[in-house]
């Protein structure tokens, strides 16, 4: 399905918008294939910049970068983005534990909290498998009591 939709996309001229960004992204982190990589990459390589800061189009832009192992890039669009919500900060969570650098969660929930963010129960999972991966069940107890 994700191939075709893909195929699609290569295949029809459209105008793309923020839907059609969002879907490509979410389409090649699915895959996360070299062809995948290849069109997510040109695709936001040109996307123009009134839609890098689309809460949604660069939370699946982060998403998508974070699966391809490319964190780099993956934390610079999250910096980019002015308004962040739960959801971004759980890609890039979710980015670090698939990049085994589950450690990382820590900070951003720190910086969650410090900005009032309140995480969801995604973003809550995301920190206890952190946890689990980082070997730090003991730090499970004190997640777990934190979650209302």
């Amino acid at each position: 399905m994700f191939e075709k939709a893909l195929d699609l996309f290569e295949k029809v001229d459209i105008e793309l918008d923020d839907v059609t960004y969002t879907i490509v992204f979410n389409a090649c982190a699915k895959l996360c294939n070299d062809r995948a990589m290849k069109i997510g990459k040109e695709l936001l390589a040109k996307m123009p910049e009134n839609y890098r800061n689309h809460h949604i189009t660069s939370t699946s832009a982060t998403d998508m970068l974070m699966k391809f192992g490319d964190v780099e890039s993956a934390e610079r669009i999250f910096r980019s983005i002015k308004a962040k919500g739960a959801t971004v900060y759980g890609a890039l969570m979710n980015g670090y534990n698939l990049n085994g650098e589950s450690w990382k969660c820590f900070k951003i929930f720190e910086e969650m909290k410090e900005k009032d963010i309140i995480p969801d129960e995604i973003e809550w999972n995301i920190l206890i498998g952190a946890c689990s991966k980082s070997g730090m069940l003991h730090h499970c107890q004190y997640i777990v009591n934190q979650i209302p």
